[in-house]
């Protein structure tokens, strides 16, 4: 039996469009937490008039089972330090769900500080490294600019960082061109 299929709830009115929107947007906040973006797009899906969104999603907010701004940080924190997102990828998945700009800048500025984007970049390059020895400079180096490019990080803190970490290494990460030979005195 799926939540669509659940018996009526004693009491509610399933012909109001309000009760309906409180409802769905409970069952929703316990499967896992919403933005009130999200609630509001899953309500509108679901056929449920804006008035009645509007007043449900007011009184959500008032009694703090939605709040964007706590969303946000819990976002930041959990997905930066699990998956090593940077604030860049963060910022993107925030918008995505629908967080206002302000509240997303708030909770990247109270959550990441250069130093800490610094150190996970570096961790997430110490982690692969050593899967990539045996092949070129070059690869190793395009292959760790990839991952980091794909979790946010911007280009000049990748190849400082896979810069930093190859040369610990003992290998350059940017293999200078030999020299070009002047004129060989033996073959002249």
């Amino acid at each position: 039996m799926t939540w669509r299929d659940d018996p009526p709830v004693p009491g509610e009115d399933h012909g109001d469009p309000a009760a309906r929107a409180r409802q769905l947007c409970l069952r929703l906040l316990t499967l896992a937490p919403r933005t009130r973006a999200q609630l509001a797009d899953a309500l509108r899906k679901r056929g449920i008039p804006d008035e009645a969104v509007h007043e449900v999603l007011d009184r959500f907010e008032e009694v703090g089972l939605i709040d964007d701004a706590a969303f946000a940080r819990a976002w930041v924190e959990s997905r930066h330090y699990s998956r090593g997102l940077a604030a860049r990828a963060l910022s993107a998945e925030l918008k995505q769900r629908g967080v206002a700009a302000d509240e997303i800048r708030a909770a990247l500025d109270e959550q990441l500080d250069p130093d800490a984007e610094a150190a996970t970049a570096r961790r997430l390059v110490e982690r692969r490294l050593a899967g990539s020895r045996g092949l070129p400079a070059e690869q190793r180096t395009r292959r760790l600019a990839g991952m980091l490019a794909r979790k946010g990080y911007p280009p000049g803190l990748a190849f400082r960082v896979i810069r930093e970490a190859m040369e610990a290494e003992g290998e350059a990460a940017f293999p200078e061109d030999p020299p070009f030979d002047e004129a060989d005195p033996e073959t002249e």
